[in-house]
């Protein structure tokens, strides 16, 4: 019962709309003041983290063998990564994918020793996520989706059941 109030009501879609601003408007700033910054480096956060008490030993593993070797990469998936899951959110376009994303990079900035700031952020983003499509009816979701599904039915792509 619960579920489909969050997931149907006109009341709550317009709340997670306020929401899903406000959290895209962070990430959207990150990102563009990453890529205006003349270019970010995400070497030195990773190699911190790396030696940090507090990361993961699983995670210090990834980060040593995976994410350090492979920085320039890594800079370049956190900078256009936060701009676009922030302009996702802002236009609610592929709402719940957006939100799954940043809730992906929240984790792993958690992982690496980040503040607080990302758990908070993570959690506002799973009620994104947990509201469905209803997160995204007061944006460009609402015409989109509904669009995408039609043409990949007429179009023999997927079954409709």
């Amino acid at each position: 019962m619960i579920m489909n109030f969050i997931r149907s009501n006109k009341a709550v879609a317009g709340i997670l709309a306020l929401l899903r601003i406000y959290i895209g408007f962070r990430w959207m700033t990150a990102g563009f003041g990453k890529l205006t910054s003349g270019g970010f480096d995400a070497g030195g956060f990773i190699k911190v983290a790396t030696e940090s008490s507090a990361v993961p030993g699983w995670w210090a593993v990834f980060l040593e063998t995976v994410a350090l070797p492979y920085q320039g990469f890594f800079s370049i998936m956190v900078t256009w990564g936060e701009l676009l899951v922030g302009i996702a959110l802002i236009l609610g376009i592929f709402t719940n994918f957006a939100a799954l994303m940043g809730i992906t990079m929240n984790l792993s900035f958690l992982f690496s020793g980040s503040g607080i700031i990302d758990a908070q952020m993570a959690t506002m983003s799973v009620f994104l996520v947990i509201a469905g499509n209803n997160a995204g009816r007061y944006g460009l979701d609402r015409w989109i989706l509904p669009y995408l599904k039609h043409v990949i039915i007429r179009t023999g792509k997927m079954k409709s059941y």
